[in-house]
């Protein structure tokens, strides 16, 4: 076939659901039906869109790879209708292998398959347990186009690209799941600057929009012409499909058309992730809503708002559970906060079950002094109640711990902690302060909660407090956060020697404090809701250490 002199590219921007093979199948239709309209010659969605990314374990499941190719079938036979082409990611068995797997559609028929390479295994990445590694691969001839279709991790170093920039590729397709943290839009274009300096050839970057469990996908899908051009850019944090005009030249295919959006700077890309996150997680698991415990401080007000921004304020249920230290501060804030979310608000007192539980335990705890143990019992109270909520009218509870409780241990397991998802488990608490300020003067797109303040400026000035015993504040037990976030950092994110961090100006006591803080309190964490991931280094999914711990850095 000879080659053609225009193209028309269409970027397949969507959200798939794990598993939901039917489910994306359609979107997959609709998507291309819509490419159609918009006279597109080839559409492209992204890694595995069929199975959803990442499938996990499901790839190990014969029927789901079943349920995957009888997919890949009907979606090939639509194409025979002479509408837009496909390239699709789906998982393909073939004899005793499983494959990550682009397979590219055309005419009524599969024209070709081709495999990931390179399956990353690190981070929050597993794929060598669960794929076999395809081999390095060629061109694929499609309307005259020889399309060179590297997957996601295959273009993050040279070998895959030069293998087909040498067997004479003339424009590389890139299917992508690659999860959201922060600084990995520069990353990716880093990558991809790199491989079209390498190869001289334009790139189209596909990713897909989701949250997933712990991981955000934010899309932002993109266009690199040969000369390193931005040639095209798809927002972030939302569904899309949009066209690219191409034309060959002398040198080649180059984009001369297609969408221009401004991406998100760092704290709004942070708070559209949580959000993202937890709206997803919260639909595609089919919950009616949420409910939280709003106290009046920050995490619980940040969390409310995303809550709200994310389902909707007819959909979340904030409950205040106030006792004897509960100031009249918190209970004014926390009904100003429910008041601006618009959210439905109750207020149910606690004394009665905390006194009671002291007195069934009266009789082992006689003439021994009150302690954390008591103050413990509050917040598993409160735990206990918020969860009969949840299994009395079906909606999920959201626990509220932000990054530096989870690391240091200040939270109460079967109290504080209880829930299903945390949105704000990888913000510190200076950052909690950060992005709720921002929230109070920026909504972001597609956000459902209100205009303007979404809590009292006192809420974020105010000292954070547990409120289990008179005039306590977090700084009671804990260095400033502007310090204790500092030096977490430093341990969680860089993995850094003390010595080290104490050569950066903080003190030795100190920072070996928090580092045997972050080693004991690993047993709670492994028993705390999943939550969204936005730092590079997660607890659960990228920070995996063990319990029993006897390593400390001396």
């Amino acid at each position: 076939m000879t080659s053609p002199h225009t193209l028309r590219i269409a970027l397949a921007q969507l959200n798939p659901t794990v598993g939901d093979v039917a489910g994306n199948l359609d979107k997959a239709r609709k998507a291309r039906d819509e490419a159609a309209r918009q006279q597109a010659d080839l559409v492209v969605f992204s890694e595995l869109f069929l199975a959803g990314y990442p499938p996990e374990d499901l790839v190990r499941k014969p029927a789901f790879l079943d349920a995957c190719e009888d997919a890949i079938v009907q979606l090939a036979t639509a194409t025979g209708d002479g509408g837009p082409a496909v390239i699709i990611g789906a998982p393909v068995r073939e004899g005793d292998n499983v494959y990550n797997a682009a397979v590219v559609m055309d005419a009524g028929e599969v024209v070709a398959r081709t495999f990931k390479a390179d399956l990353p295994n690190y981070d929050v990445f597993d794929e060598k347990r669960v794929f076999d590694p395809g081999p390095l691969p060629g061109p694929i001839s499609l309307r005259g186009v020889r399309f060179g279709i590297p997957v996601c991790e295959d273009i993050w170093s040279p070998d895959v690209i030069e293998c087909l920039a040498e067997t004479g590729a003339e424009l590389l397709i890139v299917p992508n799941g690659s999860p959201y943290n922060r600084g990995k839009v520069e990353q990716r274009l880093n990558i991809t600057v790199a491989r079209v300096v390498e190869s001289g050839l334009p790139l189209v970057y596909v990713n897909q929009i989701c949250g997933q469990d712990e991981l955000v996908f934010d899309g932002g899908s993109f266009v690199l012409n040969a000369d390193r051009k931005l040639a095209a850019q798809m927002p972030q944090f939302t569904e899309a499909v949009a066209v690219t005009e191409w034309r060959r030249n002398d040198d080649g295919w180059a984009c001369v058309s297609g969408p221009q959006h401004q991406l998100a700077e760092t704290d709004e890309a942070d708070y559209s992730a949580c959000m993202l996150g937890l709206k997803d997680y919260v639909n595609k698991n089919r919950f009616p809503g949420v409910v939280l415990g709003l106290s009046g401080g920050i995490d619980s007000a940040l969390v409310a708002a995303m809550a709200v921004d994310a389902i909707g304020p007819e959909r979340v249920h904030a409950i205040m559970l106030p006792y004897r230290y509960t100031s009249g501060e918190s209970l004014a804030d926390a009904k100003a906060i429910a008041d601006l979310l618009g959210l439905r608000y109750d207020v149910l007192p606690i004394a009665s079950a905390v006194e009671g539980l002291e007195e069934s335990l009266q009789p082992l705890f006689a003439n021994l002094p009150r302690d954390t143990t008591e103050e413990n019992l509050q917040s598993r109270t409160r735990g206990t109640i918020l969860m009969s909520v949840s299994n009395k009218f079906g909606p999920m509870l959201v626990t509220t711990g932000n990054k530096s409780e989870m690391s240091v241990g200040y939270a109460t397991l079967y109290g504080d902690m209880n829930g299903g998802f945390n949105p704000i488990k990888d913000l510190y608490k200076t950052e909690v302060f950060r992005l709720s300020a921002l929230r109070n003067r920026w909504k972001p797109e597609g956000a459902q909660g209100p205009d303007g303040a979404v809590m009292p400026d006192g809420v974020i000035t105010k000292p954070p407090s547990a409120e289990l015993r008179e005039d306590q504040t977090d700084q009671d037990s804990l260095p400033p956060y502007e310090i204790l976030d500092a030096i977490l950092e430093r341990l969680v994110e860089r993995e850094m020697r003390v010595r080290d961090i104490v050569a950066d100006g903080y003190d030795e006591e100190v920072v070996r404090k928090v580092e045997r803080l972050l080693y004991i309190a690993e047993y709670k964490r492994r028993q705390s809701a999943p939550g969204v991931k936005v730092t590079r280094k997660n607890f659960g999914r990228d920070r995996r250490y063990p319990i029993t711990n006897g390593f400390r850095d001396r």
